[in-house]
């Protein structure tokens, strides 16, 4: 009887062990899920930590900073910085680099203004004509910078700085280096100077622009093209992709996001500049990359490249409300773009 009631004991004793295995190993699994959702989303997840972090700073150091028009106005600079970060997304994805964003607004800026003060007819038809030379123009320069990648097999960071000067110089030959205004177009100027349940209409152009680049980059050919040929081009020229084709329509739409930046700029400013848009593609390469692409390619992320580019443009504003030199807000913006460039290089090693 006493062995009886010992092996009673102790199968007892088996069981109530082998019950808990369960709610252990789901805890377990539990865990090791949120580790691996928290590894593969950190870049963007610090990028949001480190965005509030500098809005509760600049609030306690300034009463001015979340007031409604600040931040409205916060929103259309960072708007313009989303665009651009979105489209080099898929530029940064296939290891590549595009340095024409920037005076690439410049250039798309030109061609819309010239387009719709030229354009006769109604205004509606003219405004309609001259965004859709934005776009055209902006694809225009990304084909150009596509052709010299893909098809002669130039360097990117060499092709596209051509590219830059050629678009800036072209912006400047033109207009004979003045601006082109557009005052007259007042439903035009509305879409970068108007504001919606009192946000700014830009943040209207740009959550879908998100979404779109979302989808194109995770559910779409060019997305995951893109991706492959960042991770591995040989092996995936070697499953039957025409990587020079892929890649040439990823610079395409890295241009046509310039030309939708180009257009949300003009409205902007109320004119086509010909010498706006300086260092901008810095700070678009930057929000990319802290928004999680790598800049050895293979991998990428629209709603972090949107979050980082929030993040330059909240730095870029406190800094002005705080009374920040520009010659400092250049350094602490070349920084941040070191810093950016030095946590690609550490996720690389890791």
């Amino acid at each position: 009887m006493t062995e009886k009631t010992h092996v009673s004991e102790t199968s007892s004793e088996e069981v109530e062990a082998s019950a808990s295995l369960p709610q252990e190993a789901k805890a377990a699994k539990g865990e090791s899920a949120y580790k691996r959702w928290f590894d593969a989303h950190a870049p963007q997840v610090l990028v949001v930590a480190a965005e509030l972090a500098l809005i509760i700073v600049f609030s306690l150091m300034s009463p001015y900073f979340l007031t409604v028009a600040n931040l409205s106005g916060l929103l259309l600079d960072g708007a313009v910085y989303v665009l651009l970060a979105l489209g080099l997304v898929f530029v940064i994805a296939t290891a590549g680099i595009d340095l024409t964003p920037g005076f690439g607004i410049a250039f798309t800026s030109v061609c819309l203004a010239l387009t719709m003060t030229n354009m006769p007819g109604p205004q509606w038809l003219a405004i309609i004509v001259g965004i859709a030379a934005g776009i055209a123009s902006g694809a225009l320069l990304g084909a150009c910078n596509g052709f010299l990648v893909s098809f002669l097999r130039m360097q990117p960071m060499v092709a596209t700085l051509s590219m830059m000067l050629v678009a800036w110089g072209t912006a400047l030959v033109l207009t004979g280096t003045s601006a082109v205004p557009l005052s007259d177009f007042k439903p035009f100027l509305w879409l970068g100077n108007g504001r919606t349940l009192g946000i700014t209409n830009a943040f209207f152009l740009v959550i879908p622009a998100i979404i779109v680049a979302h989808i194109l980059l995770n559910k779409t050919l060019i997305g995951r093209y893109a991706l492959a040929i960042g991770s591995n081009e040989e092996a995936t020229k070697l499953s039957g992709v025409n990587v020079r084709k892929w890649k040439f329509r990823v610079y395409v739409l890295g241009g046509i996001f310039t030309g939708l930046a180009g257009i949300l700029m003009a409205s902007k400013l109320g004119s086509g500049k010909p010498d706006v848009g300086q260092a901008y593609e810095m700070y678009a390469i930057a929000a990319a990359v802290l928004g999680g692409a790598s800049l050895q390619g293979g991998r990428a992320n629209a709603f972090g490249a949107a979050i980082g580019a929030l993040l330059i443009a909240t730095i870029r504003n406190g800094s002005v409300i705080m009374g920040v030199p520009e010659e400092w807000q250049k350094i602490v913006l070349g920084a941040v773009v070191l810093a950016a460039v030095y946590l690609d290089v550490r996720r690389g090693d890791n």
